[in-house]
């Protein structure tokens, strides 16, 4: 009896499922959702049909970034946790503000719709700089991600609050460099793990 009780002791405890790296994923989600509006946003497109961008800020943006972000929380892995899942919800949160929220305010002068909104999206550039502090132990490619979207929110916010459509053009091309930076970011994390040894390189973490 005590024999098998011993053995038992040093019989490891099975591990739970290894899961793919979500971070890719949550990276590609990000960086198509903003790259769409920030077409809109520099004036590649016409804002009468900014809206279309709308399921794809729902499904693959909100959705399918926030389910990167509850992995990441499976791995163990807290920045990514909070980035994906809060940047999922920020695109969620996108969806309703575009769809419900806004055409609903029809006793809002447009200073205060401008104030409010801009303030939204502050609050999501506040977010996004401390995040970014905490990027420089992740890697380079990483961290050119959230500094460049930490610039585009201000920015952007900005030109809600002073209503200047030039201040949304250059929040569009900055929102575009940040659309760019998360496509490489995702694809080096693909195609390493597709090769088995880095392809592109991301430049090590401090």
């Amino acid at each position: 009896m005590s024999d098998t009780a011993s053995q038992s002791s040093r019989t490891p405890t099975p591990l739970g499922p290894v899961i793919a790296d979500p971070a890719p994923l949550g990276l590609a989600a990000f960086a198509m959702t903003t790259l769409v509006l920030s077409s809109f946003n520099a004036g590649f497109l016409n804002m009468s049909a900014g809206a279309t961008v709308l399921p794809l800020a729902l499904i693959y943006g909100g959705l399918v970034q926030l389910l990167a972000g509850m992995w990441e929380f499976r791995r163990g892995n807290t920045f990514g946790a909070t980035a994906f899942s809060s940047f999922g919800a920020f695109w969620l949160s996108y969806y309703f503000l575009v769809k419900g929220t806004l055409p609903g305010l029809t006793g809002s002068t447009p200073a205060n719709t401008g104030n409010a909104v801009g303030l939204f999206l502050l609050v999501w550039g506040v977010f996004t700089l401390y995040m970014t502090i905490a990027a420089i132990r992740v890697s380079k490619a990483v961290l050119a991600v959230f500094v460049a979207l930490t610039v585009t929110f201000v920015v952007l916010a900005v030109s809600w609050f002073q209503a200047s459509t030039d201040l949304t053009k250059a929040g569009g091309w900055l929102g575009l460099i940040t659309g760019v930076f998360a496509w490489y970011a995702s694809f080096a994390g693909v195609a390493a793990s597709t090769f088995g040894r880095p392809v592109v390189p991301t430049g090590p973490a401090e």
